[in-house]
C-alpha cells in the first residue's frame, strides 16, 4: 500500500507523541495535528488495515515496523530540511512550514545528496 502525504503525517504525529514519552491515541493524534476526531479515526482505520499502525483494545496506538520505518524516515526529513533551510538564513517559523511540505515530495536521491554535502 503507498502511503499519501496525509498519512505519512499521521505516522510521524505518532512517532513525535511516543517519543515524547506518551501513550498514542487518535485524540492525542487529533489535537496535536489539528484535525478532527472523524478525520484522524477514519485515517487511522486506513494505516491499521495497511498495516502501518497498531491498536490495543484500549485505544492506544503503536507503529508497527513497517509504519515505524516510514515515520522515522519522515521525521529525519523534517528535521534536516528544517535545519538546512534555517542554515541558509531562513527563519525558523517558515523552515519548518517548508520542510513539512518538502519531507513528503523530495526524492532519497536528493535527500541523500543533501545530507552528504551538508555532512548530516
Amino acid at each position: 500500500m503507498q502511503l499519501q502525504e496525509s498519512g505519512e503525517m499521521y505516522l510521524e504525529a505518532i512517532l513525535v507523541l511516543s517519543q515524547q514519552g506518551k501513550v498514542v491515541r487518535s485524540v492525542d493524534v487529533s489535537e496535536y495535528r489539528g484535525y478532527s476526531k472523524p478525520s484522524v479515526s477514519r485515517a487511522i482505520g486506513i494505516l491499521k488495515n495497511g498495516g502501518f499502525v497498531n491498536m490495543d483494545k484500549d485505544g492506544y496506538l503503536t507503529l508497527t515496523e513497517q509504519g515505524r520505518a516510514i515515520a522515522e524516515n519522515i521525521y529525519e526529513k523534517h528535521q534536516l530540511l528544517s535545519k538546512f533551510l534555517m542554515e541558509l538564513g531562513v527563519d525558523e517559523e517558515t523552515a519548518t512550514e517548508d520542510a513539512c511540505r518538502m519531507e513528503h515530495v523530495i526524492s532519497d536521491k536528493s535527500f541523500a545528496a543533501i545530507k552528504k554535502h551538508w555532512g548530516f
